[in-house]
């Protein structure tokens, strides 16, 4: 852009926050519309992929990422009897990479410090229209804003700017959603593990390691209980003991670090959306993050996603002359590398949260075995890390950035080797946000 732009970014999470630093760092100058009274994370944790972790490094955050995430090197299932349904190593797409679990807590607070234009951010302030100029919006009081050169839709996987853009091909609600809760890591022997538990495909469970967020230095793990939307009032009315007794006979170390969970309001609920828009602009309101793209969370790419966006959008916006040029290129390089986990989303979905109990079976027998298979296993890592683009390419990763997470990493290995480890804590679980 040859002159700074007054933009609107509609929706507080990690793609407008991203978003804010990135584009006020470019001397735009940026409103943000935050329909919570108090912004604050939603969620327990998540895993940064080398993409995600690439996009924080562009905007120079990756130190304090590392300060307060947990290195992940392995990503491991099986079923209750031990039997290997995944196993995948980062290691085995390049030695100098890893994931990053990380409290949603932790990142919200390193964005929000990172923007320098936070008295631009109006909360309590839900928009819910937009003009037919698409520069003007309105929140729920009926005031109007604007007019604004751009409008950034953010509002999440339910948006409700989404419809304005007139693509939408597919927007649903899937069926399956999720308990979530952060418990005190203590002396949980995977801490550089994504660690998933599976029976057949009516449950899962999950334990990833999330580190520390500003505030709080109890290192956590991020809890996830897979149900479907439509089992969160029978698990309410049965009660926590019932539900704790079926994890201790299913993954008894599970149970042992949910030993402070005592009230079934310490667990999140969570509900997904899937969405597929065929244009993800229209005029002057554009799409980003879950908004542009929600869908399951099998492959855990939606913060990952998020933040891509956000830099893929910072640079149209410095490449182009124009707008509408702009937001043409954006979409373009966006919707070409998010269509295949759009896609895997979808289809791996029924494989992990489904009651067909023949799938997986199948998985269960097969999923592994084909990793092995020349190609199977370095495409499935590609995909899971978020390196993948369309059926045959791949994401380039800045070597600079290799080089700098390898660093950084080794420095933070030398530090845990000589701490020493601290036994189980009695804290009861941090109780989350509500998550939509």
């Amino acid at each position: 852009m040859s002159k700074a732009l007054d933009i609107a970014i509609v929706g507080y999470g990690t793609a407008g926050q991203a978003l804010a630093v990135l584009l006020t760092r470019d001397d735009h100058r940026v409103q943000v519309f935050e329909q919570a009274p108090t912004p604050g994370p939603v969620g327990a944790g998540f895993l940064l992929q080398p993409s995600g972790l690439q996009a924080l490094w562009e905007m120079q955050l990756l130190p304090q990422v590392l300060e307060h995430g947990a290195v992940v090197r392995r990503l491991y299932g099986e079923t209750p009897c031990g039997r290997a349904v995944m196993d995948m190593h980062y290691a085995g797409l390049d030695a100098r990479l890893c994931g990053v679990g990380m409290q949603r807590g932790a990142l919200f607070s390193l964005l929000d410090s990172a923007w320098q234009g936070r008295e631009a951010l109006h909360v309590d302030s839900r928009i819910v229209a937009i003009d037919e100029t698409l520069r003007r919006v309105q929140d729920h009081r009926g005031h109007w804003h604007g007019p604004f050169d751009l409008v950034i839709a953010t509002d999440g996987s339910a948006s409700g700017l989404r419809a304005q853009v007139q693509g939408t091909r597919l927007d649903r609600v899937y069926p399956w959603g999720a308990l979530w809760c952060l418990l005190p890591r203590g002396d949980w022997a995977f801490g550089d593990e994504l660690r998933q538990r599976y029976v057949a495909a009516r449950k899962m469970i999950g334990l990833l390691p999330v580190g520390t967020r500003p505030g709080d230095d109890e290192p956590r793990l991020s809890f996830f209980w897979s149900l479907p939307r439509e089992g969160f009032g029978a698990w309410e009315q049965a009660g926590l003991e019932p539900w704790l007794d079926e994890i201790e006979q299913l993954w008894p170390e599970a149970r042992q670090r949910l030993q402070g969970v005592n009230v079934q309001t310490q667990l999140a609920r969570a509900s997904y959306r899937d969405a597929v828009m065929e244009r993800w602009y229209r005029g002057r309101l554009v799409l980003a993050g879950d908004a542009a793209h929600s869908m399951s969370p099998q492959l855990g790419q939606g913060v990952n996603m998020a933040l891509l966006d956000a830099i893929a959008l910072r640079d149209a916006l410095r490449t182009e002359i124009g707008i509408d040029a702009a937001l043409a290129r954006y979409q373009g390089q966006r919707k070409a590398h998010v269509w295949l986990y759009q896609f895997w989303s979808r289809w791996l979905t029924p494989v992990f949260q489904s009651e067909r109990d023949w799938v997986a079976n199948a998985r269960d027998l097969l999923f592994k075995p084909m990793g092995r298979m020349p190609g199977g296993r370095g495409h499935m890592l590609r995909v899971l890390s978020g390196t993948q683009h369309g059926l045959f390419g791949k994401l380039a990763l800045d070597s600079a950035f290799i080089a700098d997470l390898q660093a950084a990493v080794t420095s933070g290995d030398r530090r845990h080797d000589a701490m020493p480890m601290t036994p189980l804590a009695e804290s009861a679980c941090c109780p989350t946000e509500p998550t939509s």
